[in-house]
């Protein structure tokens, strides 16, 4: 439950008192004391389950703890980034904005419906809401948010419209407006980059870095995570601890003091002197960042005693070649595909050579699915015409694995050994350590791998008999590392994982010695993979051996770009 408690010293915006959060016997957290100050973005992370949506719906006031209390400093303002996209369907987009400033909308409502209904009695309530509305600079207030759609990609000509007539990524912008309109002492967002493009997360990125006020999000986004954050509150043993730095940081320094942990010979001052190290080495690395802001400065505060290993699990995502591929991997001449009589792209010309790790994109998603879908021979192209090298194998994750469960008898284990290549492979021993390193171990290898009924999918996700999304995604990576192909194809593949899967998932492509051809929204990902960038428009291709962030600042590329989807 939210409160309000006399002013706090040292402008601690919200605290989090003695909070308890049970679900039947299952303790989410237990005695939760902690606060959060102005000036910092926290970047809320933990294991799927650990708790991350749940505690960002309580700051909200949408589900009350089992015990405890939240404590907003009184006078201040919480805006909530909204999940309901159907909530303001009979409101215009400029009108929903607004709303997210509850009171300066209340004032503004009720004034207009005064003027109205005008007559001699109504003027002196207008009189106290005029001073109102000009303290809280709400004559100003279209104009800023008509601004603050304009910056999220709605177009002045969408302001007047209904939300009920936009398309839903459309109406996640609006939302995301709403949020942020009005400058909230805290803000509050969950998962909010989930379906904008990469230009618009920049601007997202831009606007929270340099926000003095208090933010708090989720988020699998690392890139995300590492340009806003000045503190990562990790949920681990139904705690919460605020750690200084970004995302980046957080990860390194509890890899480097698990390894610190298991050197139980090592001397202190070594210790204590490669932990100094790091963080200088870090602190350089981020000045020198393009991102770099006045926010960035908090990692001078890093301290030492803050830093700890983690009790995070990374799967061992390791893709191996059975054999080495030749220098010719595809050649793509003249490929071209529609849907319903709509271009999604053509004139599609590729000659990918040995080691080439291409990120392939566009700005309509079913462009980039077509495409896989041809080279893996799923779906006729309409016209032009593709070739594989002789020496290369391919192994593919499609963007809906559906097809890959079908078979309910099958658990994890037999499912598995439909795709090993020797005898050896198929032992049980041999299966069950393999999904173990994929973090399936014990009784979760006998797992149903089934597809179900939204009711059914419910009660088997409760009682934990079949998989989620993120396992069935970490399913299909242990088929593709069994069937150890030289050319891999990933249609985005961190959909549903977890922080710590795409992370491994990450750093192993980046030392995989094969050639990719992968699509993805996770910016990291795309930057630290990627040598190519391939994008595939309605009028043809943008092929460029430039790493992603040189794409996406490429004035010439820029220009390339506006003729190619006009």
């Amino acid at each position: 439950m939210l409160t309000f408690a006399p002013k706090f010293k040292h402008n601690k915006m919200l605290t989090v008192s003695n909070l308890s959060v049970q679900f039947g016997k299952r303790i989410l957290f237990d005695e939760v004391n902690t606060t959060f100050v102005q000036g910092n973005c926290y970047g809320v992370i933990g294991a799927n389950g650990a708790g991350k949506s749940t505690f960002l719906k309580i700051l909200a006031g949408d589900i009350d703890p089992t015990s405890g209390r939240v404590i907003l400093e009184p006078g201040k303002r919480m805006s909530v980034l909204n999940q309901n996209h159907n909530m303001f369907d009979e409101h215009t987009v400029l009108e929903t904005v607004m709303m997210g400033n509850k009171v300066l909308f209340a004032v503004k409502s009720e004034m207009d419906a005064l003027y109205a209904d005008y007559d001699d009695k109504n003027a002196d309530r207008i009189g106290e809401l005029q001073v109102q509305f000009e303290e809280m600079n709400g004559w100003n207030a279209e104009s800023d948010a008509g601004s603050m759609l304009s910056n999220l990609g709605i177009g002045s000509d969408l302001h007047y419209t209904l939300m009920a007539d936009l398309e839903g990524k459309l109406k996640v912008r609006v939302l995301l407006a709403q949020a942020l309109f009005g400058n909230p002492d805290v803000l509050v967002m969950d998962e909010p980059t989930n379906d904008l493009d990469f230009e618009t997360i920049t601007w997202l990125e831009n606007f929270l870095a340099n926000y003095e006020n208090t933010v708090i999000v989720v988020s699998h986004d690392r890139h995300f995570l590492d340009s806003v954050c000045t503190h990562i509150s990790d949920i681990d043993f139904s705690k919460i601890n605020h750690y200084s730095g970004n995302y980046t940081f957080w990860y390194e320094s509890s890899q480097l003091a698990a390894k610190q942990k298991a050197q139980q010979n090592k001397k202190a001052e070594e210790k204590k002197a490669e932990l100094e190290e790091f963080i200088r080495r870090f602190s350089a690395n981020v000045a020198k960042s393009k991102q770099a802001t006045s926010r960035k400065k908090m990692i001078d505060k890093l301290n030492l005693d803050e830093i700890k290993p983690s009790s995070r699990r990374y799967p061992a995502i390791i893709f191996d070649v059975e054999r080495e591929a030749g220098d010719q991997i595809l050649h793509v001449q003249n490929l071209a595909a529609s849907v319903d009589g709509e271009v999604l792209f053509k004139k599609v010309d590729l000659n990918m050579a040995k080691g080439d790790k291409v990120v392939v994109f566009s700005k309509d998603s079913r462009a980039t699915t077509a495409f896989y879908e041809i080279l893996n021979g799923n779906q006729k192209a309409d016209e032009g015409t593709y070739d594989w090298g002789i020496t290369t194998t391919q192994s593919y994750l499609p963007n809906d694995n559906h097809s890959f469960f079908e078979d309910g008898s099958l658990n994890l284990v037999d499912w598995l050994r439909q795709f090993v290549k020797t005898e050896e492979e198929r032992d049980e021993v041999y299966v069950r350590g393999f999904l173990g390193k994929m973090i399936f171990s014990g009784e979760e290898a006998l797992k149903k791998c089934t597809v179900l009924s939204g009711g059914e999918k419910v009660r088997c996700m409760l009682s934990r008999t079949v998989l989620s999304g993120g396992e069935k995604v970490r399913c299909m990576l242990s088929r593709m590392m069994m069937i150890r192909a030289n050319v891999l194809m990933l249609d985005e593949p961190t959909n549903h994982l977890d922080l710590e899967s795409i992370t491994a998932f990450n750093n192993s492509l980046k030392n995989f010695k094969g050639s990719v051809l992968f699509t993805t929204h996770d910016h990291e990902f795309a930057q630290t993979v990627a040598n190519r960038v391939l994008e595939i428009t309605p009028n043809g291709v943008i092929d460029r051996y430039m790493t992603f962030d040189e794409y996406l600042d490429d004035d010439k590329v820029q220009e390339l770009r506006k003729k190619m989807y006009n």
